[in-house]
């Protein structure tokens, strides 16, 4: 589906631009980007094999990969064959003796870089081996590659966004009084199942605030039963083809008083500043300050408690963020999220977010789904229909 044996060639311009001979990378979205081997599904308490630690793949530029994995990687978690040669370590081998091998065997003299997501156990054992003083950090390398979109990419992430907008509509109607936290998290995650996503992207939140006291899937109030005037929102994601989608809607349970109703419009003003903005040769910083400004110009900076987003690919969360702190220039072809959000403690919260790809003339909009206000429950629903 995928080009890899592209990806590595500018992986190998990338490398040799910046005078890097080596580059390990463990199991992570770096190095399914490159080979196409599939991460597992995180789960909160860790797994581990014998030797997990050696798991990954070494490149150098112009050469196949070099994977080194565990026996159980490869019998349980191993999805096709990935290209290069493959060490496979057994549970009553030396993995250390094993890897060390590998390593000398590559004769790499100069700079290795090592991915940010490779066991504190491997670089020492790495270190060790060829010497603390030529090892760096190499996911910069990748994920610079990663940033901008090719066609098939985008193409994937647009099935990840259409899993989650499905769900959105088969759980909009279940949003009414006595309805739960936990409850509607449940059909989220079953609805972006029948949807076709491998699993969430990130954990699914459904919550009214981020007081002690609001309604929160997370928290001791997951349980319990929203009542009549209760303003939802919706933080989720969905998986397809490795690519990861981002979505939020807010829901009012109930008829929306008026200051509800011109709160959320002044949130669709910024989403839409946002996208505006989001214009190719733009700093990131000033993406964001543009989705701030109709909120602060409303008296609500305060209440805006967020970024404007981050980028989103094969991970969640990627570089750059739209945020006040990020200089970098946006690229045609760079995904991220537009979200803002208006939470005031004591009285109602907003937020919606879609994901937005770089343009010339600024951000094009993946997600097809309504913004328009939404109550569920009322006499009057005063949304239109959600696609």
């Amino acid at each position: 589906m995928f080009d890899y044996e592209k990806r590595r060639q500018r992986l190998s311009e990338r490398m040799d631009a910046e005078g890097v001979d080596l580059l390990f990378l463990a199991p992570s979205a770096d190095l399914e980007y490159l080979t196409g081997l599939e991460r597992g599904i995180p789960n909160f308490g860790q797994e581990s094999y014998a030797h997990h630690w050696v798991a990954g793949a070494f490149f150098r530029p112009g050469e196949d990969p070099v994977f080194v994995l565990p026996r159980m990687f490869v019998a349980f978690d191993q999805r096709g064959e990935p290209q290069g040669e493959v060490v496979v370590v057994s549970e009553t081998d030396d993995g250390r003796a094993t890897f060390e091998r590998v390593v000398r065997g590559l004769r790499v003299e100069g700079t290795v870089a090592v991915g940010d997501r490779v066991w504190a156990e491997t670089v020492l054992n790495l270190g060790h081996t060829v010497g603390f003083d030529r090892l760096r950090t190499g996911s910069t390398l990748v994920n610079e590659l990663r940033r901008v979109k090719e066609p098939d990419e985008l193409a994937a992430m647009g099935r990840s966004i259409r899993a989650v907008e499905q769900a959105m509509e088969d759980v909009t109607p279940l949003v009414l009084a006595g309805a739960t936290m936990a409850g509607l998290v449940e059909a989220v995650e079953h609805a972006l199942r029948q949807a076709g996503s491998r699993c969430p992207s990130f954990t699914t939140h459904v919550f009214t605030g981020l007081e002690a006291e609001d309604f929160d899937s997370g928290t001791r109030t997951a349980h319990d039963p929203i009542p009549e005037g209760t303003s939802v929102m919706f933080d989720f994601g969905g998986v397809v083809d490795g690519y990861c989608s981002d979505f939020g809607r807010t829901i009012y349970c109930g008829e929306p008083p008026a200051d509800y109703r011109e709160v959320y419009e002044v949130m669709l003003e910024a989403q839409e500043a946002g996208r505006a903005a989001a214009a190719a040769g733009t700093p990131a910083a000033e993406v964001n300050a543009a989705c701030r400004r109709p909120i602060e110009n409303a008296g609500l900076g305060e209440h805006f408690r967020h970024r404007m987003g981050h980028g989103i690919g094969l991970d969640i969360h990627e570089r750059p963020f739209i945020s006040a702190e990020e200089t970098t220039l946006l690229e045609p072809g760079v995904t991220f999220t537009d979200e803002p959000s208006i939470i005031i403690p004591g009285r109602f919260a907003v937020r919606i977010e879609d994901i937005l790809v770089c343009e010339e003339d600024g951000g094009r909009k993946l997600n097809d789904y309504s913004t328009a206000l939404v109550a569920s429950g009322s006499s009057a629903v005063t949304s239109a229909p959600p696609k």
